[in-house]
């Protein structure tokens, strides 16, 4: 009855049973009153979802020549030489700053990568011209020659058309995912991940369009794949709400809010260990790819999986299962087994406070037998008295008639009422 009955007619928080929080963190026993909570989740969310759509609006992204269009530059590196001093050669040729300029490769094969603004054919002779008089790359022979140093134009319809197919690709997903949830559990299990998955990809996408950071092809590529692992990690928590729901109208002791909350609890540490795991690989191939190889696709990739996975955690979390549960809850079904539920704590807690109060009727007349102010306890002091005188006058035995005081008479003993009265 302890776990019914409550002020507020609801569940009271489990009690961590003084565990610590990474023990309560991997029992899972609902110690963390996510659902519960949901209505803060859900103004953290709106809050963000609402900045990232502000800054994709005003500021817009960051685009790369591959969407933007503009010319490659390409020779093979130098010892000694730095990105820096490669920069400072086209300025002083062209006359602005470079896009960008990146060490492509390692070793002997390693390059230089300059990304700049569309080049015309003038500048283009003349930049190869700077750079070969400033590094003198050298060709697979050994010698020095300008036919090391390529210059490439770079189409802004190729960017579109990865655009226009990734779009697609993304709506083909989405409705295929969304069909299959709904077959394999429940249309409101559908809603609620794909409008994850949606505020997932906002998301994302806002914080490249605060940050600044550069959007390429391989960042599309990322943004696809990021919504396999967000839907992945919210299916796991939904199939445990599916295994605690079971048979939940055959009994009335926790509403589809609580078996929620009790769902994402227990695969909490499932999650996060995924979210590590993956996470850490990520980190890796961010460190090879900008430290070691310089490779500029590996870093956008990583880049984006990295915002993304962390997003998608988060949102399986804090976002999906509590929007099923909210989804739920408009349901006359759920609502009145839900007050069902209510009604019987209730009743528990009416049940426990008349206990209580019968129990402390009790605890006020055991205190109050002895005080001399009352009466009735007066007569029974004065009858204990007189049975303490007559068991001392008949040789210890009680008196008869006195309550409480009667016992078995001793063998061989005569009758009370022939005995001779005492003076």
């Amino acid at each position: 009855m302890g776990e019914n009955t409550t002020a507020a007619v609801k569940t009271p928080p489990p009690s961590s049973g003084g565990r610590g929080f990474f023990a309560r963190l991997y029992t899972g026993t609902g110690a963390f009153q996510i659902i519960p909570r949901r209505r803060q989740f859900y103004i953290v969310t709106g809050v963000v979802v609402l900045v990232c759509i502000l800054s994709i609006a005003i500021r817009g992204f960051t685009f790369g020549i591959d969407f933007e269009g503009g010319s490659r530059i390409t020779f093979p590196a130098t010892p000694q030489t730095t990105t820096s001093e490669v920069s400072e050669v086209f300025e002083d040729a062209i006359g602005n700053e470079p896009v960008s300029v990146q060490t492509v490769g390692s070793g002997g094969s390693s390059s230089f990568l300059i990304q700049a603004e569309t080049l015309s054919v003038p500048q283009s002779v003349e930049l190869r011209q700077a750079l070969f008089d400033a590094f003198q790359p050298v060709g697979a022979d050994g010698t020095p020659t300008i036919d090391t140093i390529g210059v490439s134009a770079v189409s802004s319809t190729w960017g579109g058309e990865i655009t226009k197919k990734a779009i697609f690709a993304l709506v083909v997903f989405l409705v295929l995912v969304g069909v299959y949830i709904a077959i394999r559990f429940e249309r409101d299990m559908a809603f609620a991940s794909l409008l994850a998955v949606l505020l997932d990809l906002i998301v994302t996408a806002g914080i490249y369009s605060l940050v600044g950071f550069e959007v390429s092809p391989a960042t599309v590529i990322g943004l696809l794949t990021i919504l396999g692992y967000s839907l992945y990690d919210t299916v796991v928590v939904f199939d445990k709400v599916e295994e605690n729901v079971e048979g939940l109208f055959h009994q009335r002791r926790r509403t589809y809010a609580e078996q929620a909350n009790l769902a994402v609890n227990q695969t909490l540490m499932r999650s996060i260990n995924t979210s590590l795991t993956t996470i850490l690989p990520i980190l890796a191939l961010m460190v090879i790819a900008v430290w070691m190889l310089g490779v500029g696709t590996l870093k956008d990739l990583a880049l984006v999986l990295l915002i993304g996975i962390t997003v998608g955690t988060y949102s399986s979390i804090c976002t999906a299962t509590p929007l099923l549960v909210t989804f739920k809850e408009m349901h006359a079904k759920i609502k009145g087994h839900n007050k069902k539920v209510y009604e019987r704590r209730a009743r528990a807690e009416e049940r426990a406070a008349t206990a209580g109060r019968v129990a402390a009727d009790d605890d006020d007349v055991a205190d109050g037998e002895g005080d001399p102010a009352d009466g009735d306890s007066g007569d029974v002091a004065r009858d204990g008295a007189n049975a303490s005188d007559g068991g001392e006058a008949g040789g210890g035995r009680p008196r008869a008639g006195v309550p409480g005081t009667a016992t078995k008479p001793r063998p061989g003993a005569r009758p009370a009422s022939k005995r001779r009265k005492r003076r």
